[in-house]
């Protein structure tokens, strides 16, 4: 699940979003988890340090350097997870700030964004570790 995205003729997504706009991304979304009911009880109450891991994921995921290898070893994203109950309520709540955060940068592109958030949906889907444990309404 760590494998970089393939390259088109305009180059790794990386290429084409560039680290400026992932960037923003990754500030943007943040602000969402922050807020998120859901997320934010399992999030530290200072995201700098992991909004850093997150960019520093993505852009090697995203087939630019290799940030996250070089700092942190593999990213074995299931395991430095498990700590944390992942549910699949989470994991939508996860694509639907990163969903958000993609409309609110405008220099990330609407087909690149299309393509991220395609490949970030299998990784949320990924990490679910743990069943939705609350009774239906």
């Amino acid at each position: 699940m760590t494998a970089p995205l393939s390259i088109t003729q305009g180059g790794s997504l990386y290429d084409r979003i560039g680290p400026e706009a992932l960037a923003s991304l990754v500030r943007r979304f943040y602000t969402h988890v922050a807020r998120d009911p859901d997320l934010a009880p399992i999030f530290p109450d200072d995201l700098t340090h992991t909004a850093e891991k997150q960019f520093a994921f993505l852009s090697g995921f995203l087939g630019g350097p290799p940030l996250y290898h070089q700092r942190y070893g593999h990213p074995r994203l299931r395991a430095r997870h498990l700590p944390f109950e992942i549910t699949p309520t989470r994991g939508r709540a996860w694509l639907a700030c990163m969903n958000a955060a993609l409309r609110e940068t405008p220099e990330i592109g609407e087909a690149e964004a299309r393509e991220l958030y395609a490949a970030l949906s299998r990784v949320a889907v990924h990490m679910v570790n743990a069943p939705d444990t609350s009774a239906p309404n």
